[in-house]
């Protein structure tokens, strides 16, 4: 009678401990902007031929009498406020429109159950269309943004008059990192890093969770922990603050996973394409592809972009040897960004 009883005991217990466990990895559902119970809509917006709404703000001259039209692209963590650091000098003289977005599930852009490494390209796209850009614009975009960019060389570069990846975001799985690379680069990572990213890539469903659990550290870049930033970060980081940035509170408004946990899901996971495998897209020298990347990064190892740049030659590397992964913040980066961007192109 009682080993029944401790049977049936036993199997509740395992059944009550899946249910909690299914709970517990399951991410809440994103408080979409517009709905009941979300946050308000203020920003201007499009609707997508999916549905969804891509929220943008542009700067700079008036598109209709600009030379010259930049899409940005912005990092993890961060929004459509996350603006190319440009002088107004600078685009005043150029003639430069600057037009940033939310990405999907960040800001007020509705979240993306499907989102991909093609995904975000697909939206640029459709974005510069919407707006009237017309058929050639620059893309440029920071880290997790960087990462974004291989897409758009992939997916739209017959729209690209050129390209800037700032810090690029590199995935350790692509297939077209010999494995020393991919194992010195990955090995360069904090512990937590470590995991959170092999998490990301081997268990993606579990990516919500580890990165909310309390047990253990997690991803350092979530967390803001200091010790993932070298000096020459730490001497820029109050211009990412929340003083600098008050408007922090709304980046994440509609929830962590889809912005946050679901670019890490898509950054680190498994591509239908390898940027290694890419071709040239401006042979015609109308155009130009640049990479730079700080020397001292502790975020993203510099032997990635550089293994990158020894395999791709028509990219333009610029590496920063006393910089860190927001050498973007340094002042004048932005303009001497923009300059070799749009002045230098066919040179």
């Amino acid at each position: 009678m009682l080993p029944a009883i401790s049977k049936k005991l036993s199997a509740v217990l395992l059944v009550c401990l899946a249910a909690w466990l299914y709970q517990a990895i399951q991410p809440p559902p994103a408080k979409i902007c517009g709905f009941p119970n979300g946050p308000p809509i203020t920003a201007s917006r499009i609707k997508l031929k999916d549905g969804r709404h891509l929220a943008y703000l542009e700067s700079g001259v008036p598109k209709e009498k600009a030379n010259y039209k930049i899409i940005y692209v912005h990092c993890f963590g961060a929004c459509r406020y996350d603006v190319l650091p440009v002088s107004s000098e600078v685009l005043e003289e150029l003639g430069i429109y600057l037009l940033s977005f939310d990405r999907a599930g960040y800001g007020e852009s509705d979240p993306d159950p499907k989102k991909t490494e093609k995904s975000t390209a697909l939206d640029i796209e459709e974005l510069a269309d919407q707006l009237g850009l017309g058929h050639k614009f620059y893309v440029v975009g920071f880290s997790m943004g960087g990462q974004v960019i291989w897409g758009c060389l992939k997916y739209i570069s017959h729209r690209l008059a050129g390209a800037a990846l700032l810090g690029p975001v590199a995935n350790y799985w692509w297939p077209g990192y010999p494995a020393n690379v991919s194992e010195e680069a990955y090995g360069l990572q904090l512990v937590p890093d470590q995991w959170a990213v092999r998490v990301a890539h081997y268990a993606p469903w579990l990516t919500y969770w580890w990165n909310t659990q309390k047990w253990f550290p997690s991803s350092s870049v979530i967390a803001n922990r200091l010790e993932i930033f070298p000096a020459a970060d730490i001497k820029v980081l109050h211009k990412f603050d929340g003083t600098a940035r008050p408007y922090m509170e709304k980046i994440l408004h509609q929830g962590e996973f889809d912005s946050l946990h679901r670019d890490m899901i898509v950054g680190f996971g498994t591509w239908k394409f390898d940027p290694m495998d890419l071709d040239n897209p401006f042979l015609d020298g109308n155009g130009s592809v640049h990479l730079w990347h700080g020397a001292e990064d502790l975020i993203v190892p510099v032997v990635l972009s550089r293994y990158i740049s020894r395999k791709l030659p028509w990219i333009r590397y610029h590496e920063l040897p006393d910089a860190g992964h927001m050498f973007l913040l340094e002042d004048g980066m932005g303009d001497i960004i923009v300059k070799a961007l749009v002045l230098e192109d066919g040179k």
